[in-house]
């Protein structure tokens, strides 16, 4: 792990002086009564982006990149926490030891549970036209892993519609499909996943590959289902600088149209820049959402410096989504019931 500088950690102290403490204040009688506990942000120590945020039963977990150098991006981590505010760290998960055809640039996984099994799709080898990598995807008993390469090789290879194969969303739709969103380079495509996630199965009209891309998009897609709506969303701006942030669309299916709404996450010049590649948490059973994001300490400016940070995310009345406020402070103590 990177060194890191004298002034973050005095930041990251004042952050996760939240973390796993209720702070105490006095009631008009003078009284001594404890607050809520809250996240803190960032929510665990280290240099991590890309998280991917799911509930396996009552636990959450967050599945991040190790953000360095692309060389030293050869393993993942993972985090897990009953109630938000404490989280226990499981050291890699997969490693390139274990997927043979990747070199280095692991990044992005995406998660998801089908049966007994945990899936974690993975990009490998920031790969280009006429090279190995791209989408891979490991299996594994139970969230924490260890995972196993399930193919020996890429899921998708190929450059098709423009879209880099790299942050891939798996998503159930309502009628128990499953899709993969991907796509870097300003392109988004859609997949069906087969049943055993070992390939890709074609539509009904036969293609195999749909291009979803809305305006603005860039990378990072995420999918999720709020009162019958497809919630579409992605990441805009450069992902080293301080523009990166996060944007979204409303459909009433799962292929589109996507016409952008509104940037719902961005930087705060008294907080951190660089708020995007996110993902999305709803409460089970309540609609009690949460965004899980990687931001640059206002103090780093290097490319690679950012942290996982999680903020409520709200709806108005017509079901649009509110602009996120980011928060030293993140959210409060949410255990599932």
């Amino acid at each position: 792990m990177k060194r890191i500088n004298g002034l973050l950690l005095l930041a990251l102290a004042g952050a996760f002086s939240c973390n796993t403490k209720s702070t105490v204040e006095g009631n008009a009688e003078g009284e001594v009564q404890e607050s809520t506990k809250m996240s803190g942000n960032p929510i665990f120590e280290g240099w991590y982006a890309d998280p991917e945020a799911i509930v396996y039963d009552d636990t959450y977990w967050v599945y991040p990149t190790y953000s360095d150098a692309y060389e030293k991006q050869v393993f993942m981590d993972a985090f897990s926490s009953k109630d938000l505010v404490n989280w226990t760290k499981h050291e890699r998960i997969i490693d390139t030891a274990e997927v043979k055809w990747a070199e280095k640039a692991m990044w992005a996984p995406g998660v998801i549970s089908k049966g007994d099994k945990y899936y974690l799709f993975f990009a490998a080898n920031d790969v280009h036209e006429g090279e190995v990598g791209g989408i891979g995807v490991a299996i594994a008993d139970q969230p924490q892993g260890p995972f196993k390469d399930l193919l020996g090789k890429p899921l998708i290879n190929e450059i098709v519609n423009g879209a880099q194969p790299i942050d891939q969303y798996i998503f159930k739709d309502q009628d128990g499909t499953y899709y993969m969103y991907y796509g870097g380079w300003g392109h988004c495509n859609i997949v069906k996943l087969n049943d055993d996630f070992t390939g890709i199965v074609p539509f009904e009209d036969g293609e195999m590959y749909k291009e979803v891309t809305p305006e603005g998009y860039v990378e990072g897609p995420f999918m999720f289902i709020r009162n019958g709506k497809y919630y579409f969303m992605w990441s805009e701006g450069g992902w080293g600088g301080p523009d990166y942030s996060v944007a979204y669309a409303i459909a009433d299916s799962p292929f589109g149209p996507f016409e952008r709404e509104e940037l719902i996450l961005k930087q705060d010049a008294e907080v951190a820049t660089g708020a995007g590649h996110h993902s999305v948490i709803q409460v089970p059973g309540e609609d009690e959402f949460y965004i899980v994001y990687h931001r640059r300490p206002l103090e780093e400016t290097h490319h690679n410096h950012r942290v996982t940070c999680i903020d409520k995310m709200e709806f108005d009345a017509n079901g649009k989504i509110k602009p996120v406020k980011i928060t030293f402070e993140g959210v409060a103590e949410r255990e599932i019931e």
